[in-house]
């Protein structure tokens, strides 16, 4: 089974409990900042997990939903307009939205590169023509620079072992949880992620039929750079769509 499909749920919650509000609150505001202070008509939080981002959306009054493939992480905050979707497949008419934001390394989870770019293409096609996408990316240099091979942590009564590789052949960075307590065997999950570089993202944009507008290296909207503490792009959907796609962008059924 893929990683993803196992690995958001109650224990993911756990781990990542630190990622709360205050932290939504920040990320939003760079978005307000970026894409100006009129508000959209339509938002699609993509990815939302337990919908922390479409929380703070909605407390904004902008007419917010998300979507996410984890129905654990989709229970947390009952209320909030959110969808169970995988996001090569988004159950979404065509230009639905203004603005798609995407928060905390979301992006690149498949196995295969056009399943990634495929995301980037449902975007697309779910943006109004001048919508635009935001996309919150890890960087890769600093990342990788910083990236620790071990750590051990103590987590609601149980012991958190985790493991952290790169795979430079695929380039994908790995990360290897294993929860023991005393009450039940030991679990084991797993994280991986594309790392991909600007110029790469850039290109799946493009050949989405998107534009980069804009790139930043941190919530403070400070311009990027290999050695940014994050890779945050602005892309935007013209409003004709057809003459800014690449004819050479590669092409597959669904």
């Amino acid at each position: 089974m893929a990683w993803y499909r196992e690995w958001f749920g109650a224990e993911y919650l756990e781990l990542y409990a630190h990622r709360d509000l205050d932290e939504a609150r920040v990320h939003v505001g760079f978005v307000e900042h970026v894409l100006g202070a009129t508000a959209p008509r339509t938002v699609l939080d993509l990815a939302c997990g337990a919908g922390r981002h479409t929380e703070v959306m909605r407390q904004r009054g902008w007419r917010a939903v998300g979507v996410d493939l984890s129905i654990t992480l989709l229970a947390e905050r009952p209320g909030l307009p959110r969808v169970g979707a995988d996001m090569r497949a988004l159950p979404f008419a065509a230009e639905s939205f203004d603005w798609v934001l995407n928060f905390f390394t979301s992006f690149g989870y498949f196995e295969s590169e056009r399943e990634n770019f495929l995301v980037l293409e449902e975007v697309a096609r779910v943006l109004r023509a001048g919508g635009s996408l935001v996309i919150d990316l890890l960087n890769p240099e600093p990342t990788l620079a910083g990236l620790r091979p071990g750590e051990r942590r103590e987590l609601e009564g149980r012991s958190v072992e985790i493991e952290r590789w790169y795979d430079a052949g695929r380039g994908r960075i790995n990360k290897r949880i294993r929860l023991v307590s005393p009450e039940e065997p030991p679990r084991t999950f797993l994280e991986s992620v594309r790392a991909y570089r600007h110029e790469e993202v850039a290109q799946g944009l493009r050949w989405a039929g998107l534009e980069l507008a804009a790139s930043y290296g941190n919530f403070s909207a400070e311009p990027y750079s290999s050695e940014s503490e994050r890779m945050i792009l602005v892309a935007r959907k013209p409003i004709s769509a057809e003459s800014s796609s690449d004819p050479r962008a590669p092409r597959g059924t669904r």
